[in-house]
């Protein structure tokens, strides 16, 4: 087992300078070696997806704003942010966060019940995700994501343990949630949500009858959901038959398959992708993969996808060698809303899934989803810390037992 090295005292200027400039932290060094290998892998990925973005974004900054890199530097802006969140979990003992999580985990739910109240909430293409804050646009949706991690697995870590009224309350938040982002209306997000706490509510061993009826009641409402939300239904058939109707439902679909086609092997070279030229909707954000693939090919894809089989592993490894099941939940639900996200985000891209409007993690343009996925990639590497730091015992605890007998229990 690898036990951490104590870390000398330093000034407080490098003390601030560990959060906001984390790339230039000394401290790593005395990380177990699946922390320093989790945190250089999200570092990696984030490079990437900025690379991706410049290029993804590029000619529609330059025709809506003209400058080219409007949405390039708010990105870099939103990054800093999320980096300073990141260090900060990254640094703080989990049951600390955990203790947190139970408050601000009720507070984002009510926030996403705040977008619901008319003219309070900001609407975007028909949705009403955002709040806007000192006119700064934040989704209480994205945000609520390393909270959900964090409370889900304090419930389902601690189930046997819990009373029926504490299950009961945390259940009710937990579809408070879910059924609030449903009506923004976003169902891709909702049914993200809903599939985390169900895996990880598989994962922590509870009752199968249990699982397969909450299972059954989600389904439930995704149809409920489609069949009241024409676009959501429109979606849906476009996803079986993108060329019955290729210039309206089926667009962004034939568009995106054209792109990623046109990539080959090799791509058609960094910045040299044409269907981000205005024909790829959304190309910066929910369609990001497309512009990726048709840059660097299928050879590049390959490649995204064994850095997302390596993150997965090393995370699948820190979660076996934890020693509480609230660690090894927090790593399933971490993995979730970034391996999987980024799967279903791929899916969608490639035509193996509908069309949704999650984003691709580290990719995609939006301030609240990349500072969401930088305090989940936190969590893990927090996981991994305490995972590899020893125990102490003292010991007298270790003699006390020795000296109960039956005359002196």
């Amino acid at each position: 087992m690898t036990i951490e090295t104590p870390i000398k005292p330093q000034k407080p200027w490098l003390h601030w300078l560990r959060y906001l400039a984390p790339f230039l932290d000394q401290d790593v060094v005395h990380w177990s070696l699946a922390a320093r290998l989790l945190r250089w892998l999200t570092f990696l990925w984030l490079f990437l997806g900025l690379l991706v973005l410049f290029s993804a974004s590029f000619p529609v900054a330059d025709a809506e704003y003209g400058d080219g890199l409007y949405y390039f530097k708010r990105q870099l802006a939103w990054i800093a942010l999320g980096m300073v969140g990141f260090s900060f979990v990254v640094r703080s003992p989990l049951h600390r966060l955990l203790n947190l999580s139970r408050w601000l985990m009720p507070a984002m739910v009510g926030l996403i019940l705040i977008t619901l109240i008319p003219g309070v909430g900001t609407t975007v293409n028909g949705a009403t995700r955002w709040l806007t804050v000192f006119f700064i646009p934040i989704q209480p949706s994205e945000l609520i994501k390393p909270f959900l991690v964090l409370q889900s697995a304090s419930i389902f870590g601690r189930w046997p343990k819990l009373s029926p009224s504490v299950r009961g309350v945390w259940l009710g938040i937990f579809a408070l949630m879910v059924g609030g982002i449903l009506l923004q209306p976003n169902l891709s997000t909702a049914a993200l949500c809903g599939l985390s706490l169900w895996l990880m509510a598989m994962a922590a061993g509870l009752r199968w009858l249990t699982l397969w009826a909450t299972a059954g009641s989600g389904l439930l409402l995704a149809v409920i959901s489609i069949g009241i939300q024409d676009y959501q239904r429109r979606r849906v058939m476009s996803f079986l038959n993108p060329w019955a109707d290729p210039m309206r439902d089926g667009y962004q679909l034939i568009q995106s398959l054209l792109a990623i086609g046109s990539g080959g092997m090799w791509g058609s070279g960094y910045g040299l992708s044409q269907q981000k030229l205005f024909y790829l909707p959304i190309q910066y954000t929910d369609f990001i993969f497309s512009v990726f693939a048709e840059e660097f090919g299928l050879a590049g894809g390959i490649l995204l996808l064994l850095l997302l089989a390596s993150y997965a592993t090393l995370a699948f490894w820190v979660a076996l060698k934890a020693r509480h099941a609230i660690h090894q939940l927090i790593v399933v639900g971490a993995m979730i809303f970034l391996v999987g996200q980024a799967l279903i985000n791929i899916g969608v891209a490639t035509g193996l899934l509908p069309t949704t409007g999650l984003p691709l993690p580290f990719f995609s343009y939006g301030g609240s989803s990349v500072i969401a996925s930088l305090a989940i990639a936190g969590l893990l590497v927090r996981v991994a810390r305490e995972t590899s730091t020893a125990e102490v015992v003292s010991l007298a605890s270790r003699r006390r037992p020795a000296q109960q007998t039956p005359e002196n229990p």
